[in-house]
């Protein structure tokens, strides 16, 4: 599925290795938070009062109405490796905190790794250097909240699905955007990936980046495996709930 509006020109970096090891190094989420705005007001923020969408059919446009269903038992929920592409690469940790950078050339489809709910969307990157650093991170970005709980964030865009709003639902494997470098992204091709848990109320920008190393679950996912980051996530939240400031010294993936 292609969008509708040009992308970046897709271009296969000659040493992949050496582009990983060096976005590991001095990549995403290298940056000193300090106090700035929430998250970015143009984009759109599902809460607990806003109807969702039900999910689009197989093979109808995103975010097309269809007839609403029980959600499925979370256990048997269908888990996908969020970028569809065969040129990737990741590596098990991620700088200041648990996250993980995908790498993969610029324009390779974001996918949604699972039957979920989109929960915020940003469409804007204001993200600057001599800016605000932690909320803008990101740059283009989607989190969606997966009907197993946990919520799934994908970052440095370069663009969003038509359709992808908060509230929206999707299916496992419908596209949500396209491997970007914008935000703090330091001009790589990524995708930086985290799992957190949903907290309401106030923007989270240093939950939603990832509190949870999703290597493993990567690693299953990209096998054909069905590995659920649940239990991880929900331990995580039982034992520190939803802070209300960041903790630590790293700025948002």
């Amino acid at each position: 599925m292609s969008l509708l509006r040009p992308g970046p020109r897709r271009t296969r970096p000659a040493y992949p290795v050496l582009l990983l090891v060096a976005a590991v190094l001095a990549g995403c989420g290298t940056d000193e938070p300090v106090a700035g705005p929430v998250w970015d007001g143009p984009s759109t923020v599902a809460t607990g009062d806003q109807p969702a969408t039900p999910t689009a059919p197989a093979g109808s446009p995103s975010g097309t109405p269809a007839t609403p269903s029980a959600t499925p038992d979370a256990a048997a929920l269908r888990r996908v490796f969020p970028v569809r592409a065969g040129n990737v690469a990741y590596h098990p940790t991620h700088s200041g905190y648990p996250g993980t950078d995908i790498f993969a050339d610029c324009g390779e489809p974001v996918v949604a790794v699972t039957d979920g709910t989109v929960l915020e969307v940003s469409r804007v990157d204001r993200f600057r250097k001599n800016g605000p650093l932690g909320p803008y991170n990101g740059g283009l970005s989607v989190s969606l909240l997966g009907d197993d709980g946990v919520r799934y964030y994908g970052s440095h865009l370069s663009a969003v699905a038509p359709g992808i709003e908060a509230g929206v639902r999707v299916r496992s494997g419908q596209q949500l955007g396209e491997v970007g470098r914008t935000g703090n992204a330091n001009n790589v091709c990524h995708l930086h990936f985290g799992l957190s848990p949903k907290c309401t109320g106030h923007d989270d920008w240093w939950i939603r980046r990832g509190v949870v190393w999703p290597a493993k679950y990567l690693d299953s996912w990209r096998g054909k495996g069905n590995r659920s980051p649940v239990a991880a996530v929900t331990a995580w939240e039982r034992e520190h709930g939803c802070p209300r400031a960041p903790r630590g010294s790293s700025g948002a993936g």
